[in-house]
């Protein structure tokens, strides 16, 4: 069970529980901190994958979430993320170059590709550092050479395996934060009451749970 007193150790590393939650906290969603400048703006890529208008009230709002849960979220992400974690804490990093290049013919992701490229060779140039972890520099070495991509996605669920960190609990804390970023996004830019986002939000992650093991049996199934 995931306790912050607990430790992990690599050769070249040493880092605690809590660190890494921390660590798996800064890759998604990176929508304010990025921003549009450098076309990391994943929000408004979301937003014109899933042909909604912009934002304008609560309603809107409601609307946008249901249809990233249900369209991006739960389907792909979650599912993704899944893979990616049970490739890499079984080493089978060939098959995870595979999955890499086979998200590169998905229409639906066409739209969100700069942003999820780029957002995950920002995180998996912090993995650099476990140098003992050869499956996972063979990754590297893939993305560095241009045979893979290094989806956010898949190096997210490459960073729980990376870390020993449980999976379900790796799955909400994504979920959780990329909501919790598209609402803090919202409340900013439009400013809409934090009290009525602070709804939305509960009512979202709600619906976590059962995405989790959505994305779970949709791995099984896979296999």
């Amino acid at each position: 069970e995931f306790s912050p007193r607990c430790q992990m150790k690599t050769s070249q590393t040493k880092v605690t529980a809590l660190e890494a939650e921390d660590f798996l906290g800064d890759i998604h969603p990176l929508i304010d901190r990025l921003g549009s400048a450098d076309g990391l703006n994943l929000a408004g890529a979301v937003n014109a994958s899933l042909r909604l208008d912009d934002v304008n009230d609560l309603a809107g709002l409601k609307k946008f979430l249901e249809n990233y849960r249900t369209q991006l979220l739960a389907p792909i992400e979650l599912p993704l993320i899944c893979r990616a974690y049970t490739h890499a804490s079984r080493n089978e990093f060939f098959e995870l170059i595979a999955l890499d290049q086979q998200i590169a013919t998905d229409a639906r992701l066409e739209i969100l590709a700069s942003a999820s490229k780029r957002i995950g060779a920002i995180q998996l140039k912090r993995l650099h550092p476990l140098r003992d972890q050869r499956g996972l520099q063979r990754y590297i070495r893939a993305v560095e050479a241009g045979e893979a991509h290094a989806w956010h996605t898949l190096v997210y669920g490459v960073t729980l395996a990376s870390f020993s960190f449980p999976w379900r609990q790796g799955l909400q804390h994504y979920a959780r934060q990329t909501l919790h970023g598209f609402v803090h996004s919202a409340e900013h830019s439009r400013g809409f009451a934090k009290h009525d986002c602070e709804m939305l939000l509960e009512e979202n992650f709600a619906k976590i749970p059962a995405m989790i093991e959505g994305a779970f049996a949709d791995v099984l199934t896979a296999r």
